[in-house]
């Protein structure tokens, strides 16, 4: 479906996010917008929250093109593309955000776990810069990809995770390779921005304590590095990583 308001006549840039309603991916969202760009904001079952978000970025003087899809779903890729089509056939800038974060053990997980993570968190990105990478040509435009620490990391309580953010990383810089030199493609990979529901004080205190910088961060510092490598027209095939100096040990 899409949504929104109508056409801005005229307007200079076109954004794509996915999973771009809610959480880490509304931050972006709402800054891409009030950074100048219309957004066609992707989403699976967050149809309400979809909505509300589109009403706000119309507030910001953005227009917001809603489509409900799943990315490890060829068929719906293929619809993100027709809006895109329909909007001029021009991208400026692809940010796959979408993902699963699934927990479990390793000799536990089923055939279905396994193919559930890697069809949103790495078959999806795959998908979604084939569709787009003719509009993404035309526009010399770019491509963020939303990885994390778990593709460094190995992350025993979330292997089918950590294994498709390592496939993303690397898939980013074959992208690169292959889309050069008229599309850029970089990752992002966020540390303890937003945490999960039921996180304890405990879990908290650890995370900052194993920051650099002794604090959390938040969604909006992802969203301030997407729109950095938007513009950064000397950067590909890097990822950023926006965790506070986590990684740099203790």
């Amino acid at each position: 479906m899409a949504g929104g308001n109508s056409p801005a006549e005229g307007f200079r840039k076109l954004a794509l996010v996915t999973g771009g309603a809610v959480r880490v991916g509304r931050a972006i969202t709402t800054r891409l917008a009030e950074s100048g760009y219309d957004v066609v904001v992707n989403f699976h079952s967050s149809s309400r929250q979809a909505e509300v978000l589109a009403e706000e970025l119309g507030r910001l003087g953005a227009t917001a093109f809603l489509v409900q899809g799943d990315v490890s779903r060829p068929d719906d890729v293929a619809r993100l593309a027709d809006q895109v089509g329909e909007l001029g056939g021009r991208l400026d800038l692809l940010v796959n955000n979408a993902s699963i974060f699934a927990s479990g053990s390793l000799l536990e997980l089923t055939e279905a776990d396994w193919d559930q993570a890697m069809g949103v968190n790495l078959k999806g990105p795959f998908l979604t810069v084939n569709a787009l990478a003719g509009f993404l040509r035309e526009a010399r435009g770019s491509v963020v990809n939303i990885v994390d620490l778990s593709a460094w990391q190995p992350w025993l309580g979330h292997p089918h995770h950590s294994v498709s953010k390592a496939g993303l990383l690397q898939l980013t810089r074959v992208q690169a390779r292959a889309l050069a030199p008229e599309v850029r493609v970089n990752a992002i990979a966020p540390g303890a921005v937003l945490l999960p529901e039921g996180t304890s004080e405990e879990e908290k205190e650890m995370l900052i304590r194993r920051a650099a910088l002794k604090r959390l961060g938040s969604p909006e510092d992802v969203a301030d590095a997407v729109l950095y490598l938007a513009e950064a027209g000397f950067v590909t095939g890097e990822v950023i990583r926006v965790d506070g100096g986590r990684t740099l040990g203790t």
